[in-house]
């Protein structure tokens, strides 16, 4: 099995390192990832500039350890898929992020991203993050992902199959790997961040803004990513790319023929 490690904090970070060394002997382990942090950057590409690539090596060791793109972590996939992967790759992880990303962070997260480009590019993947931002458990986090891609693993090769628009986004609470409570599939929950912008001087005088971020929480009581990891289990949330509100759709088309009303002065 060829697998594509990506991230968003950087080729450099302890978690993507971690999650390569916990994974590496489950097949041919390819990294390509951005040279630095690149976190909240969701499903951005570059398109202005070109992109410089170079082997970025582990302190004391000879053999590179993957790539650092100086682009997006979708930039990553790509590249990684188009240049650095001889073959076809059948799946593509992220992580292990520093920070949960639950709720509508989702829709911000460079670490999801890289699983949403890859199921946009129709190969299996799964997003990792450990919640929490200080103090990390990367052993629990590393332990967690080798036993999600393992029983993905298994789930394959008795014929199960990732829907092409389908990824899987986990996030993993930061406690001992002992003090897990087990894993629950839940959905993504609606609790987001409500920021604010603090405003600070330069030396010069000039004004520039600082955001700060308040978690609102709108969905604990409700069986979603967030209460899982509040109550101590591993959530994992299958994610689809088609944001269609179906549901929706009737009554929606009352707007059918709204064209006619362009230039209405009651439109």
């Amino acid at each position: 099995m060829k697998i594509l490690l990506c991230n968003d904090d950087g080729i450099q970070s302890e978690g993507l390192q971690r999650l390569a060394d916990a994974v590496a002997d489950l097949g041919e382990l390819v990294v390509v990832a951005p040279d630095g942090e690149r976190s909240a950057t969701g499903l951005a590409i570059t398109l202005t500039r070109p992109l410089m690539a170079r082997p970025w090596h582990r302190p004391g060791e000879c053999v590179p350890f993957g790539t650092a793109l100086d682009g997006t972590p979708a930039d990553c996939v790509k590249f990684g898929i188009n240049r650095c992967v001889q073959g076809p790759v059948d799946l593509v992880l992220s992580g292990l992020n520093r920070g949960p990303n639950a709720g509508i962070s989702v829709l911000y997260s460079g670490t999801v991203a890289v699983a949403t480009e890859a199921a946009i590019m129709g190969i299996p993947s799964i997003a990792f993050s450990v919640a929490a931002f200080e103090n990390l458990q990367w052993d629990t986090g590393a332990a967690v992902a080798r036993a999600v891609v393992r029983r993905y693993q298994a789930w394959y090769a008795a014929g199960g199959r990732m829907p092409r628009d389908v990824c899987w986004n986990v996030n993993i609470p930061n406690r001992p790997l002992a003090a897990l409570r087990g894993l629950k599939v839940v959905p993504m929950g609606a609790s987001r961040f409500r920021e604010t912008y603090e405003q600070r001087l330069t030396p010069w005088g000039s004004p520039y803004y600082w955001s700060h971020g308040e978690l609102e929480e709108r969905d604990v009581s409700a069986s979603t990513d967030l209460r899982a990891l509040r109550d101590g289990y591993v959530a994992l949330t299958p994610l689809v790319l088609d944001r269609t509100a179906r549901d929706l759709t009737e009554a929606a088309s009352a707007m059918t023929g709204v064209e006619a009303n362009w230039t209405s002065p009651d439109a």
